[in-house]
């Protein structure tokens, strides 16, 4: 089970293979998911993004990329723009950075959730994905640090476990899941919440 009483953001990661990930955990969700969801890819920076209408076509939940200064809200998942950190500022609104790429990376992993646990503390949830790198382990081990509750994909489900496997390595994870099961828990979760 993911709790989440007093829950008001959930964060996810995810690299190589993370468009897959992600639209099999945001499948189960209803439309009215009450929790906002943060999600930072990797993609390529200089191609047209279709990436929201894929993962739109996957989920009943809302889904666009972020705006400069945007309020964070329920029902609703934002995807980090290709080539901005995606950074949240302490009145919960969400800001694009330009500066300089985190382990090989723009959007970094690291940056929105070490935002996350800045800001929120312990009512955050905060899940990586597969990945190819090890961006996202720090991130995570900020917000476990700052008492979120922190997962990550089991890696023997990962397309690519080097992430996954990287937030274990270093303690950042409270416990693994596999792919298949994450949307699952988070749907049965927000059910005990009404």
């Amino acid at each position: 089970m993911i709790d989440l009483n007093g829950i008001e953001i959930i964060a996810i990661g995810g690299s190589a293979g993370g468009i897959k990930a992600i639209t099999e955990v945001l499948k189960p969700l209803p439309k009215d998911f009450p929790i906002p969801i943060v999600i930072v890819l990797h993609r390529l920076k200089n191609v047209p993004s279709t990436l929201q209408n894929v993962v739109q076509y996957h989920t009943r939940l809302k889904v666009k990329e972020a705006d400069e200064k945007e309020t964070i809200r329920p029902n609703c998942a934002y995807i980090a723009p290709a080539n901005y950190h995606l950074l949240i500022e302490k009145d919960r609104t969400l800001a694009l950075d330009y500066s300089e790429k985190v382990k090989y990376s723009r959007p970094s992993i690291d940056l929105t959730l070490e935002c996350v646990a800045n800001v929120y503390g312990d009512k955050a949830v905060g899940i990586l994905l597969t990945g190819a790198n090890t961006d996202g382990a720090a991130g995570l081990l900020a917000m476990k640090n700052a008492g979120a509750n922190c997962f990550a994909q089991d890696p023997k489900s990962a397309e690519v476990s080097t992430m996954p496997q990287s937030a274990l390595d270093i303690g950042a994870t409270d416990k693994v899941i596999a792919l298949n099961r994450i949307g699952f828990l988070l749907k049965q979760s927000a059910l005990e919440l009404n």
